[in-house]
């Protein structure tokens, strides 16, 4: 069996830059805390109660337990009961036969033929677990048992991050949507403003046309926006376990929304936190279990059997005692001699799964770490790279009360208001893009702390 053992040391902190060592944790907080959106409170409600994913690990769970139940059963003896009836008819002209026929059971009365049998007994089998092969069994059935439970708290984490990173996108194109209805507005102004002008020879058709696919292409948005609307929220639904309607949400200004203020605490705090961590570190210790069990199978087993009844050829006989009384105990140790081969074969591959599970615990909490390091990482720069786009937004609202401006006293030609337009509504879906990822960001490093499921 191997001697190696998981390495689970992790760095003092998330960042060469983090010197707190703070132990505050966000993932301390129960998510009904956490998140502050009412809507957002009861749909992740909704969804912990009626997701179909969850309720089928929660079966997982009741599987596993029942698994335990049948190993614990293993430790006891078996205990049952038996009746039966039989007829037999022997050969005359044979010693049995020959002998039952001069056999008196009464005086005067030989032995009936054919003879009948009835029985009525009590057995029990009992496998003495001289080497902890069955206790050892039951416990890796404990320990899968409470993974499956650390399973079930993981699949709760995503389904909560899931639920509010769709939530998220929802507002966020609600927001996107507005932004495309109100440059719809502005284009068709702008458009009009065109027209007056080449009927005053000011413009020509070329920029009317221009003026009006721009118009046209942002119609276009509006509808692809409208689509991916519909997709969110049904995704919202599935989640939700129920058939299409509507999501309720606040549609007040999405930009206004801010993340809430997170800490992470020490990268130590993931072993305890971390559902999938604390999965894979039972899965490590059902293994060694196993190993353990493999090797027993090396050893001789002793298994103990008794029964006592009654036994006749006839029912009135059962109250004859003793000699209706039948009885039998026996022990008997066997051990593996020829087959040993198949034996070791087993043994490998239990050490080979001990070794599995021993590199997904480590890969477990490798990935943990990294993905707490990377969601901080993206906070950072996704709060400078707002500031940044904000600023831009800025600039290109007043570009655009600039060149409609310029456009009207001619002192700038349509090709200059039109890409002024377009830049500005691009730079405006992209903050809403952002901001949305900034939310999300936050989701994530809450979930990835191990946040939601306590």
């Amino acid at each position: 069996m191997t001697t190696n053992t998981a390495n689970t040391a992790v760095p003092g902190s998330f960042a060469k830059e983090q010197e707190s060592k703070d132990s505050s944790n966000v993932a301390a907080l129960p998510w009904q805390t956490f998140f502050k959106d009412q809507n957002l409170i009861n749909l992740i409600d909704t969804a912990l109660k009626n997701n179909q994913e969850l309720k089928i690990t929660l079966q997982e769970i009741e599987i596993a337990r029942n698994d335990i139940r049948i190993k614990k059963g293993a430790l006891l003896p078996t205990v049952g009961f038996r009746g039966g009836t039989g007829v037999e008819k022997v050969a005359r002209y044979t010693s049995q036969g020959a002998g039952d026929a001069s056999t008196e059971i009464a005086p005067g009365k030989e032995m009936p033929d054919p003879l009948m049998d009835y029985n009525l007994a009590a057995y029990a089998h009992w496998e003495v677990d001289v080497w902890k092969k069955l206790r050892n069994s039951k416990q890796a059935a404990v320990s899968r048992y409470l993974s499956s439970v650390e399973g079930r708290n993981f699949a709760l984490t995503n389904l909560i991050a899931e639920v509010a990173d769709s939530y998220y996108e929802l507002l966020a194109l609600d927001s996107q949507l507005e932004i495309v209805k109100q440059n719809i507005q502005l284009q068709k102004n702008a458009l009009e403003i065109v027209k007056v002008q080449k009927e005053a020879a000011r413009a020509t058709e070329l920029a009317v046309q221009k003026f009006q696919a721009e118009v046209l292409m942002s119609k276009s948005l509006e509808f692809d926006l409208l689509q991916k609307t519909k997709e969110t929220e049904n995704r919202i639904n599935f989640l939700l376990g129920q058939y299409p309607q509507e999501i309720k949400r606040d549609r007040t200004d999405f930009l206004s929304l801010l993340p809430p203020v997170v800490k992470s605490g020490v990268p130590a705090q993931l072993l305890a936190n971390r559902p999938d961590i604390k999965q894979a570190e039972l899965e490590l210790s059902a293994a060694k279990l196993d190993v353990k069990v493999a090797r027993a199978e090396f050893y001789p087993t002793l298994d103990i059997s008794a029964a006592i009844g009654l036994q006749a050829f006839k029912p009135s006989y059962f109250l004859k005692f003793p000699e209706s009384v039948l009885y039998a105990l026996a022990g008997d140790v066997a051990g593996p001699l020829i087959n040993r081969n198949a034996i070791k074969a087993e043994f490998s591959t239990a050490n080979a799964r001990q070794l599995q599970a021993m590199y997904n615990y480590e890969r477990s909490i490798l990935n943990a770490y990294l993905e707490v390091a990377t969601q901080l990482s993206k906070m950072n720069n996704l709060e400078k790279s707002y500031d940044m786009k904000s600023q831009q937004v800025a600039a290109l609202n007043r570009s655009i009360v600039v060149s409609n401006d310029l456009f009207k006293s001619a002192r700038v030609d349509y090709f200059e208001v039109l890409m002024t337009q377009r830049d500005a509504l691009e730079s405006k879906l992209e903050l809403i893009e952002t901001k949305k990822e900034q939310l999300n960001a936050v989701v994530h490093f809450y979930r990835d702390l191990g946040g939601g499921w306590k």
